[in-house]
């Protein structure tokens, strides 16, 4: 076959190191050649005694992709020194890879750094995609902080993983010079799974691999293979210190009893997890339809990164719903902003009310979490190329607090907040209230706020958004609606300004979700669908 721009050759290329296994003592290291390659092995040394050369030969895979065919090779140094320099070379006789080097960790590891990036996708050109700033950036990350142990990443690897090209471009020209040398521990983003079937120059045909082919056939012996069945290599963990960290991959339910299972028998001081979609999320359209399956796992968490959305957003302490002080109380959410210039279209952020700190990061700069665990303390910097920070945090288990220490909110009356936002002026003096233990809101404010139309003629009130309309009755307990005619746990009643108070449960026909969170006294409404409302102008 005619091989592809950057396609597979008989010399190692796509090097990687990666940790899987005990840091102090092993190291994978994942390198590809052509398909005709089908053995190879690393020399690797203490870099103050090279005159003992040790060999490890390696598993392969073969990895067939949509434009080549090629060998994927992995090997697992397990015998390594703890605090020891190594280097080492792989490849087989005739062709080999150039000298690289990492350290092992020590033995005993009680303080150490690593890098947090995400959303680093890059699509044009399309065959050849140019991932030159990522690398600068790195390397510059790299040189401020030499000391970090490994980079986490939070997905969106890729623009589109299941065309090999991407990949091609990612390892040429975005982590060459950096993941040979320091362990590159990926998440899955949607992007890292996503192909076009018809065309991917013009994006026709779109479908996601479950699970992702080409992600595992590319990294299935760099990771542990200790996700659920089925579903490992973009779902693992990994432990440093002390701390364990879960990479949570895109799908399937059983994630939630893996979760459950793996920190429940965890020993380590800090649980912390990555997943590529936010449950704090930054957008004003967003909505995560993923986290209630997974919401039992994920709240043993202490801290979990996500990213997605390309902005910065840092939440309270939350548990099923409700916001904290405390990291005791509740997971801290930690939405990592783009590491490649790629911010998100201008207004698509906005601050919500789980957010103790923002960042819309519209900015075309790069960004790039840097973690500092320190014991009983993890400090979290979010930086900017250009030096300026856009938040800092220290979150503090012995004394059971975050830097700098922010109150979360509570209202004395039921605020409505729609996808975690608050409906502001419109809203005013019009809080949901509670009668007989039915919940009760002013629907028609809720839907102007958000854009959909809003009827109001004498003793009704009819609502229209996402497709979808009802109308209620004031003194009725049966709304019409675009499906069948819906019964109310009570009747309607004018509220607060003169408004038609509907039971919550109203909002089922326009196909909303409502949650009542009693710490901070709000009412909290959902929508999946990521469609912009707006009233029509004639």
């Amino acid at each position: 076959m005619t091989k592809p721009i950057l396609g597979s050759t008989p010399a190692p290329d796509h090097i990687m190191l990666s940790l899987n296994g005990c840091p102090s003592t092993c190291r994978a290291i994942t390198w590809r050649t052509c398909e005709q390659v089908q053995t190879g092995y690393v020399l690797y040394w203490a870099s103050d005694v090279p005159a003992q050369v040790m060999r490890q030969d390696s598993e392969t895979g073969l990895f067939v992709s949509d434009i080549d065919r090629s060998t994927m090779h992995w090997a697992r140094l397990t015998d390594l020194k703890p605090d020891t320099s190594y280097t080492y070379t792989c490849g087989d006789e005739a062709h080999r890879s150039a000298e690289f080097s990492f350290t092992t960790a020590p033995a005993q590891i009680d303080k150490f750094k690593f890098i947090c990036i995400a959303d680093h996708q890059k699509g044009e050109p399309f065959d050849v995609s140019d991932y030159s700033v990522l690398n600068g950036f790195l390397k510059q990350m790299l040189c401020e902080h030499p000391d970090c142990a490994f980079i986490l990443t939070g997905g969106d690897n890729t623009e589109c993983g299941q065309h090999e090209q991407q990949w091609n471009a990612y390892f040429h020209s975005g982590v060459r010079g950096v993941c040979e040398s320091m362990p590159l521990m990926m998440n899955m983003g949607n992007h890292d799974n996503r192909g076009f079937r018809e065309s991917y120059k013009e994006g026709r045909g779109r479908y996601y691999s479950e699970p992702g082919e080409f992600w595992q056939k590319q990294f299935w012996g760099a990771y542990p293979l200790n996700g659920p069945a089925g579903w490992e290599c973009e779902n693992y963990h990994f432990s440093y210190g002390n701390v364990q960290i879960n990479v949570i991959g895109l799908t399937d339910d059983i994630r939630n009893d893996w979760l459950l299972e793996t920190v429940g028998k965890s020993a380590a001081q800090w649980k912390l997890g990555v997943w590529h979609f936010p449950v704090c999320y930054t957008g004003a359209d967003m909505e995560c339809n993923d986290h209630p399956p997974l919401q039992q796992g994920l709240e043993t968490l202490d801290l979990l990164f996500a990213g997605h959305e390309h902005a910065f957003g840092r939440s309270f302490p939350m548990k099923d719903g409700a916001l904290f002080e405390r990291p005791s109380q509740g997971t801290i959410h930690y939405e990592l902003p783009n590491s490649h210039r790629n911010p998100p279209p201008p207004g698509q952020t906005v601050p919500k009310v789980w957010n103790a700190a923002y960042h819309p990061h519209e900015e075309k700069l790069c960004a790039a979490t840097i973690v500092e665990v320190d014991g009983p303390r993890i400090t979290l910097t979010s930086v900017l190329e250009d030096g300026r920070v856009m938040d800092q945090c220290v979150i503090d288990k012995a004394a059971d607090q975050v830097t700098p220490r922010q109150l979360p909110p509570y209202f004395r009356s039921t605020r409505m907040m729609f996808k975690g936002m608050d409906l502001g002026l419109i809203a005013q003096d019009a809080a949901c209230e509670c009668r007989d233990g039915v919940w009760f809101a002013p629907l028609g404010t809720l839907v102007a706020a958000i854009g959909g139309t809003v009827t109001k003629t004498p003793g009704q009130l009819r609502v229209e958004v996402y497709d979808c309309w009802a109308q209620f009755t004031e003194g009725s307990d049966v709304a019409q609606t675009d499906f069948r005619p819906m019964k109310l746990p009570a009747p309607v009643y004018r509220g607060e300004r003169g408004q038609l108070y509907v039971p919550v449960q109203g909002c089922e026909p326009l196909q909303m979700t409502w949650k009542y969170v009693a710490h901070n006294n709000f009412m909290s409404f959902e929508h999946p669908s990521e469609a912009h409302p707006m009233t029509p102008q004639p």
